[in-house]
């Protein structure tokens, strides 16, 4: 559970908060990012294995940098936003997309605790971050990750979104539209029968 609300910035959309039970016990809760989280993202990173880091950022990346913890704790909450999923003060994961310039597309990125992968979390935050897209004109989301990143190609394919991909050397670029179609619909009712609260879609 979270602790008593900080004051929020403006814009703050309190209904992307959600508490999760997953059916494995995992517990956690999932809000958008702050700017006070900046202290709480630092020490989320640092407790990241050095493949975690690389996979998430393609090189080895130990320390996030006082400008990187800026630009990832201040959002707009519309062409911006993250989502982190959290125990007490600990954060475990963190979502997010950006729009890219001009259209209805945004990229996406995840990276996920080491103690807590395979536990449904990324799933969760892309069916969160979808979901908020789509209110937000959002229509298109583009991933690149690395060709090894089975898991993390998984989280997309297994989806419900109609995704496709292309390959360039070592990475993979996945693109697929987040408009909540009867596939998708069915595949997201399958994924919320593990958790312990429904997101409205």
């Amino acid at each position: 559970m979270s602790g008593p609300p900080p004051d929020v910035p403006e814009g703050y959309p309190v209904g992307l908060e959600r508490e999760v039970v997953h059916a494995d016990g995992t517990r956690y809760h999932v809000r958008p990012i702050r700017p006070d989280d900046a202290d709480r993202l630092a020490a989320f990173h640092a407790t990241l294995s050095t493949r975690s880091t690389y996979l998430r950022f393609f090189r080895v990346h130990p320390v996030l940098t006082p400008g990187e913890l800026e630009q990832f704790t201040h959002v707009d909450y519309r062409d911006r936003l993250a989502l982190v999923a959290e125990d007490a003060d600990r954060l475990l994961a963190v979502g997010r997309y950006d729009r890219l310039p001009g259209d209805g597309e945004a990229e996406i990125a995840f990276v996920v605790s080491d103690e807590y992968q395979h536990h449904g979390i990324g799933a969760l935050l892309l069916d969160e971050l979808a979901r908020a897209g789509w209110d937000r004109g959002i229509t298109i989301f583009v991933a690149e990750t690395l060709a090894e990143n089975r898991p993390m190609i998984d989280v997309f394919s297994s989806s419900g979104f109609p995704v496709t991909s292309t390959r360039e050397y070592d990475t993979v670029i996945l693109r697929f539209p987040v408009e909540p179609t009867p596939t998708y619909r069915k595949a997201l009712a399958r994924r919320e029968a593990t958790r312990g609260a429904a997101a409205p879609c």
